[in-house]
């Protein structure tokens, strides 16, 4: 559904939608109900002040009757936010795509803490594109090529290569170059098949039993003396390898479940194998997963195209750095 307020600050309008009925005479009074422990008066201001508005941009007041409305818009109030030390980087831009290198730790879109900290809401502004749209995410965690659509007009035909799995994604990340103690040797390249699920309310993605419904394709690419430093349980300061990762789906978290799944957990991967304390973000030690390329028929010039990430990742063979 479209949004009858434009984009502030690079940020959508929020849409929430009212109950049909309840013990709410108003619109307002359902709002005060979820959200009036929190700012009341500038719940009364915004209604006063016709920012709040429903379908077609009609405005709302204090007087607005509850199933008048089925969905309403507004403006969040943005709590300011530390800027993350790092930057997104250009590599491609046309009337139709816009292709960045999306560094570690800034998520693709806004959620959570991070609203003006995402990497859609600081290309909207710097770029002065309010309808610049993601076609695809990559975890906060994890660096690399992401695609955004900066064409309304063009962009279901891009979103259609995604649906239907016309896009080849190749990453790359650095972990132990055998597998830890327990787990059976690997023989590469190998294709890891399982079926996965990830609840909203639980962090960890997981491995179920059932038809399989993620798939990866690991190859080992070279094998390095690694550094004293390492993450994860399965990662020590032996040999590393450089593996790269070729997913045939898009579960969450894929890749680092099922490098873990070997054995091989990612370097500095404070999920898989084992969970740890959350701690604040340490911008020396990304986790070593890296969106190296990604491929398809582009289906507007009907041409081959390929991106590549100019990135590398810190914990690689020097040779590679």
């Amino acid at each position: 559904m479209q949004s009858p307020l434009p984009v502030r600050d690079g940020v959508n309008a929020t849409r929430l939608r009212l109950p049909e009925d309840g013990p709410w005479a108003t619109a307002m009074d359902y709002m005060m109900h979820r959200w009036g422990h929190i700012d009341p008066q500038g719940i009364e201001d915004r209604f006063d002040a016709g920012e709040i508005v429903g379908e077609g941009g009609i405005p709302l007041n204090r007087a607005t009757k509850l199933e008048d409305h089925t969905f309403i818009w507004y403006y969040r109030s943005l709590p300011p936010e530390t800027r993350i030390p790092v930057e997104l980087s250009i590599l491609h831009q046309d009337e139709h795509l816009l292709v960045v290198d999306k560094p570690h730790f800034l998520p693709t879109t806004p959620g959570g803490t991070y609203i003006q900290e995402s990497a859609l809401v600081r290309l909207r502004n710097q770029l002065g594109l309010p309808d610049l749209i993601p076609m695809h995410r990559l975890d906060r965690m994890t660096a690399g090529i992401l695609l955004l659509s900066t064409n309304p007009e063009t962009r279901g035909k891009y979103q259609v290569l995604f649906e239907k799995r016309q896009v080849r994604k190749e990453y790359e990340c650095v972990s132990a170059a055998e597998p830890a103690a327990g787990y059976p040797a690997v023989d590469f390249p190998v294709v890891v098949r399982n079926r996965m699920t990830k609840s909203r309310s639980y962090l960890l993605a997981e491995v179920i039993e059932g038809e399989p419904n993620a798939e990866t394709r690991v190859e080992l690419l070279e094998t390095f003396d690694g550094g004293a430093s390492a993450a994860g349980a399965s990662v020590g300061a032996a040999r590393r390898g450089l593996y790269r990762l070729e997913p045939h789906s898009g579960k969450t978290h894929q890749l680092r479940v099922h490098m873990a799944s070997l054995g091989l957990g990612i370097v500095n991967d404070a999920f898989y194998p084992d969970l740890l304390d959350k701690a604040p973000d340490d911008y020396t030690r990304p986790l070593q997963l890296l969106a190296r390329g990604i491929r398809f028929v582009d289906p507007v010039s009907g041409r081959p195209v390929e991106y590549r990430s100019r990135l590398q990742l810190s914990e690689a063979a020097p040779t590679r750095r």
